[in-house]
């Protein structure tokens, strides 16, 4: 399972890099090219995450970020986002803190939010700690609109808003909160506008670009593709990143930090560069897609059977 991309040459990255500049990042598609969504999640996490988006961001390429308000690194990430129109934010709205020796606690604070943290003020580790917890619906509601109203405050056009974990999304009750919270901010919701989900967090690091592009070879136009994507730089902040939820993405060589330095570097590559600049694929970003099918309004709840992130 190791990642041989920790020793790759700076060249090819910069290389992909050049080759998406703003002004050719994307050619005319075809109207038979299929709509493809790249949604890069957990934005605002830490440093290393940001500088990782920073790379993607100077490809040019329209993607969609979903930015943790509630973590302390956010404004670092609203900064590069101000220089980078192209990019759609959303409000990856989070009940959950799940990183050993890294947490975080609900915008409102303990006191604010008593039944959403654990005894020293975190938001809980996973899901099911959540949902097997006497948390409030009100309080919920209010933590996700002090969410709201950081983004708000940040300056940047929100668009969209997902779930972190799926936990704002992961009972019908939380359901109706995150519709209403919504909106309230008259936002679109991932997953609301019949995407076809689709995630390469649990493939492989050496076989994350091959994933990707199969994934995008397959799309067709009966729908947009909407994939969901983790990057991080290579930093020791990151190596010391431990999943509490998922023993997988701790193994030596496909530790957290090597899958999501492997996301990185399928974003940055001169595969899916080229898909992009020969209209293949035809990239749109939330702000495109929920513009397209007529605004926030016309959202609809996906069927059950439908995975969603």
């Amino acid at each position: 399972m190791s990642f041989s991309l920790r020793f790759r040459a700076l060249a090819v990255v910069g290389a992909a890099v050049l080759a998406l500049s703003p002004a050719a990042a994307q050619a005319p598609a075809t109207s038979s090219a299929p709509e493809v969504l790249l949604r890069f999640d957990d934005i605002g996490m830490n440093h290393s995450v940001n500088q990782a988006i920073e790379k993607v961001a100077a490809t040019g390429l329209p993607v969609s970020v979903s930015v943790l308000f509630v973590c302390p690194w956010y404004q670092e990430a609203v900064e590069i986002l101000r220089k980078n129109p192209q990019i759609t934010v959303g409000v990856h709205l989070a009940l959950n803190s799940e990183w050993r020796g890294y947490r975080w606690g609900p915008v409102l604070g303990k006191a604010g939010v008593p039944s959403l943290v654990d005894s020293v003020g975190y938001l809980r580790p996973s899901v099911d700690d959540f949902l097997h917890s006497k948390y409030d619906l009100g309080e919920v509601e209010r933590e996700l609109t002090a969410q709201m109203e950081r983004a708000k405050a940040s300056g940047l056009k929100i668009a969209y808003v997902d779930t972190h974990m799926g936990t704002a999304r992961a009972t019908p009750q939380l359901r109706e909160v995150l519709e209403r919270v919504a909106r309230k901010y008259g936002v679109g919701i991932s997953s609301y506008f019949d995407e076809d989900y689709r995630s390469i967090w649990g493939t492989a690091p050496s076989a994350k670009k091959s994933d990707l592009l199969g994934i995008l070879g397959k799309a067709t136009t009966k729908q947009p593709t909407m994939v969901e994507m983790h990057v991080a730089e290579r930093t020791p902040e990151m190596e010391a990143i431990f999943d509490q939820n998922a023993a997988e993405q701790n193994q030596p060589g496909a530790g957290v930090v090597d899958h999501r330095k492997a996301e990185l570097e399928t974003a940055l590559s001169p595969e899916l560069a080229e898909l992009a600049r020969s209209g293949k694929i035809r990239l749109v970003n939330y702000g495109t897609l929920i513009a397209e099918r007529g605004g926030p309004s016309s959202m609809h709840r996906p069927p059950p059977d439908r995975p969603i992130p």
